[in-house]
């Protein structure tokens, strides 16, 4: 068992800084491509795409065919280009730095026509010193090579051995060597993405001038002592000293809600340094801790921190402290081979419930604040207390972990690397070790990030030999594998943040890989550490079918986003589910197919004459499989929390993929691009829900088990209810005797046999009759409704075609749809077009005449928009 004890900090923008000067280089650029016949405008930040669609010179991206057509883009080598005055008299300062947050990827970078450096990686902070080449007016020149050219000759320059994969498989429609440029994975394409490998300065720009000294960065280092039962702190500052003599002054960091202040004396020597302080937090002061979402509050205190140096020199910065602590508890299970894997935040177990993030466009520039808290309030709006920042993408902005501190979602944060064997030369290595140590000491200060992982599933790429690599050549990739992920990661993680836990891989076994060597001959034990796990031919209906594992880190299965989201990007000759459009949009080997299989096992696929209404029914037909075989494995690992069987459970993480979409296609997401939610996220409120009702059979017996993520007892009853389809009436109702939830578990609440639950119910039989139950605890408390198939729908007796109509009102910045149906209506769809949005529940089963939602809209509309574009759906609407 590990524990990790730590204090964080979300740092802010500084203060008044004395002595220097700072100034952006953000906003207008020239671009030009690389014969020179194109000259255009270009924001920094931002990338040529976006630059030449702002310029009319080519369509929106998205639409369409145009990730084939606009190829050339990426191919070409470009040039961005400023030519600035300073607005300070440059004379006045020893040290003028140009810092670059964010480069795209591959540039020769001349400054006043001469060469200042080189970047290969995107991921990392670039510094130049350009004191002896700056003038009061100057010209700045990035001169880009195409990732996609330069990743082919990084390839063919590899004379050791081959690192697979070269390319992605033909469907994705990608280009090849990306595992050769440290650049976002998924820009050469994905199987839910396009390949858009984009170019351009995607972060900030800035000169920096100073004297004297100047704060590189500042982290922090906490210390928890069990013994005292106090925090200290210990600060890392770096400074760059440019005084020829040594300078002194003081250090105050002040903690005022913690009634904590300290001074402390410093000198720093010529050139670069660290100063290291250690801060005694106030132990007679009760310390307020953060917690994930649904389990507490997420408390920060502001902290300033000023440095008086000699010479008149001060540097002040703010940050918000959190206080939290998280454990990775790896240990072994009572009647059960293996070990544990699961967290404690504040020494509270937590469930982790939640989704795979991935990056929210293709193009960086068009991620807004407001699209990021849309995303992530939806996430905490679907009850999710943890994201995983997926290893194919970027590390997020530092809004992003902002946002998540904020909300209380707790982030699973993975290096960029993902799917694929790496070289592991000195150059590339060194640029990881450059890059990682940035990326920790950028993300460290964050509450929400909670574990940090070397990579994602290339420990089972590797064992499981995805890229049939000869077992003579076994032992080349595996010293391969642990020089990168072991030797170079692991080792600059455990030097720059000793607070969180760290695992080489995901899936992974944990200790157990550890133990065997850093790889593992099975990564996807059941026994050990987290699973991925996809099966789109099996069943889902049939809870068996999932591995009862410690934690699952990945399961889901694909949708359609809705016609509203695709009408943006197509054109009438698409729409239909075999258009060149559906086939060229689909980027999973077989993905349609797989999509219709598993919908045709438990319903009737839509038949209509019209193709725009077969096209239409069966994009909703989609996201009801989606939905009800997500819903389906999650409940399965939620109930699995707190039981043995057969040596398998104590499952402690359901997160599915994935969450978000980069484009308008079909994808495991459920957040279509832009945000709109698809029905799995509305499923997700409820199977995410903190007190929960899980219904299954098993062998002809009906069980209902009770999951509490809450961190009290509570003593409740379970309600369950049985109609026929036919009706509007309950046939019967049984409340249970009352029982008590323990906190944090989960545990059998009811059972019985089905023969026995229809002959209770009189006239029934499985295809006539359908199950719902919830938990109650007097009126305080009330679970979601849940149900229960007892057959296939497409074998349901008594169904028939619902009218259900809803009246709309406004009821101050929401509205009201007062739902009215003449008969029972499973998987009820409102939609309303194009409007953003969202309703407090969505493809529910109706088994009530009335029912009132809410639709809450992100921007503002009318009562008559919405009424000229609600739509509303059942699943007997399609037959």
């Amino acid at each position: 068992m590990h524990l990790h004890l730590f204090l964080l900090l979300a740092l802010c923008p500084a203060g008044s800084v004395a002595g220097a000067r700072s100034y952006s280089l953000r906003g207008s650029w020239k671009i030009r491509n690389g014969n020179g016949s194109l000259e255009l405008p270009g924001a920094v930040p931002g990338c040529v795409h976006s630059a030449l669609f702002q310029q009319g010179l080519i369509q929106e991206p998205y639409y369409r065919f145009n990730d084939l057509n606009y190829r050339w883009i990426s191919l070409d080598n470009w040039t961005y280009s400023k030519e600035f005055k300073i607005p300070f008299d440059i004379s006045k300062w020893q040290k003028l730095n140009l810092i670059f947050e964010g480069i795209d990827t591959v540039t020769k970078i001349l400054f006043n026509k001469v060469t200042i450096g080189k970047t290969d990686n995107m991921f990392n902070r670039y510094s130049f010193d350009i004191t002896k080449v700056v003038r009061d007016v100057n010209s700045i020149e990035l001169r880009f090579q195409s990732a996609v050219l330069y990743a082919a000759q990084k390839s063919r320059a590899h004379a050791r051995h081959q690192v697979p994969p070269s390319c992605p498989p033909p469907v994705q429609k990608g280009e090849c060597h990306v595992n050769f440029v440290r650049k976002e994975q998924c820009s050469f394409s994905w199987d839910w993405g396009p390949s858009f490998p984009t170019q351009g300065i995607w972060r900030d720009v800035r000169i920096e001038a100073y004297n004297i000294c100047h704060l590189n960065y500042f982290t922090f280092y906490p210390i928890y002592d069990n013994t005292a039962q106090e925090w200290n702190l210990e600060i890392e500052s770096s400074f760059d000293v440019v005084s020829s003599k040594p300078v002194g002054g003081q250090v105050i960091v002040a903690i005022p809600k913690l009634q904590t202040q300290q001074t402390y004396n410093i000198k720093l020597q010529p050139g670069e340094g660290i100063v290291e302080l250690f801060v005694k937090i106030n132990k007679n002061v009760t310390v307020e801790t953060w917690w994930p979402h649904g389990h507490g509050n997420q408390t920060g205190y502001n902290m300033t921190i000023l440095f008086e140096l000699d010479g008149g020199l001060n540097i002040e910065k703010s940050a918000k402290v959190y206080f939290r602590t998280v454990e990775l508890i790896e240990e072994p299970i009572k009647g059960s081979p293996g070990l544990s894997f699961y967290f404690k935040i504040n020494g509270f177990p937590i469930f982790m419930k939640g989704s795979n993030w991935i990056p929210a466009d293709s193009f960086q520039d068009r991620v807004t604040s407001d699209l990021l808290r849309l995303l992530l309030q939806s996430a905490v709006d679907a009850n999710m207390n943890t994201l995983r920042v997926w290893g194919g993408g970027i590390y997020e902005q530092d809004e992003f972990y902002e946002l998540c501190d904020e909300l209380g979602i707790m982030v699973w944060q993975d290096f960029m690397f993902a799917c694929a064997f790496y070289p592991t030369d000195q150059g590339f290595m060194d640029s990881v070790r450059a890059e990682v140590a940035y990326q920790i000491r950028r993300l460290k200060f964050h509450p929400s990030i909670i574990i940090w992982s070397g990579n994602n599933e290339n420990e089972a790429a590797l064992m499981m030999n995805w890229y049939n690599i000869n077992v003579t050549d076994l032992q080349t990739y595996i010293n391969d594998y642990v020089t990168l992920y072991v030797k170079n990661i692991r080792e600059v993680v455990l030097s720059g943040d000793k607070s969180r836990p760290y695992i080489v891989s995901s899936p992974t076994n944990g200790a157990e890989t550890i133990a065997e060597g850093w790889v593992s001959k099975d990564p996807y034990s059941k026994h050990f550490g987290d699973v991925h796990f996809y099966d789109y031919i099996s069943d889902c209906w049939n809870w068996k079918v999932f591995p009862k594992a410690r934690f699952a880190s990945e399961y889901g299965y694909q949708s359609w986003p809705s016609f509203s989201t695709l009408e943006k990007v197509s054109s009438k000759e698409d729409w239909s589910f075999k258009s060149k459009f559906s086939l060229h949009r689909q980027h999973h080997a077989d993905g349609n197919h797989e999509m219709l299989h598993q919908a045709g096992l438990h319903f009737t696929l839509p038949q209509s004459t019209d193709p725009l209404r077969t096209f239409k029914d069966t994009i909703y037909l989609t996201q009801v499989m989606q939905a009800q075989c997500v819903k389906t494995e999650t409940e399965f690992y939620r109930r699995s929390r707190s039981e043995i069987v057969d040596g398998e459970g104590h499952t402690m993480g359901a997160l599915y993929w994935q969450l978000n979409d980069i484009w308008q296609a079909p994808s495991w997401a459920s957040l279509e691009y832009g945000g709109k939610w698809k029905m799995l996220h509305y499923f997700a409120q409820h199977f995410f829900a903190p007190l929960l009702p899980v219904g299954f059979e098993d062998q002809n017996v009906f069980y209902v088990y009770g999951v509490s993520d809450l961190h009290s007892d509570y003593t409740m009853t379970l309600t369950v209810r049985v109609h026929t389809w036919s009706s509007l009436e309950p046939l019967c109702s049984h409340v249970t005797k009352q029982f008590v939830i323990k906190a944090g578990k989960a545990a059998p609440v009811y059972n019985e046999p089905v023969s026995e639950l229809l002959s209770r119910c009189g006239n029934c039989t499985r295809e006539s009759c359908v199950v719902s139950f919830y938990l109650s605890s007097g009126y305080e408390l009330l679970s979601p409704t849940n149900y229960h198939f007892l057959s296939s729908l497409k074998e349901a007796v008594g169904l028939i075609k619902t009218n259900i109509t809803a009246i709309i009102s406004q009821q101050g910045d929401s509205f009201v749809f007062e739902l009215e149906t003449s008969a029972v209506a499973p998987f009820v769809w409102l939609d309303v077009g194009s409007i953003p949005g969202r309703f407090s529940d969505n493809g529910f089963l109706m088994t009530e005449k009335r029912r009132t939602i809410l639709f809450y809209p992100w921007k503002p509309t009318s009562k008559s928009e919405l009424e000229k574009t609600f739509r509303v759906t059942s699943l007997t609407d399609i037959y």
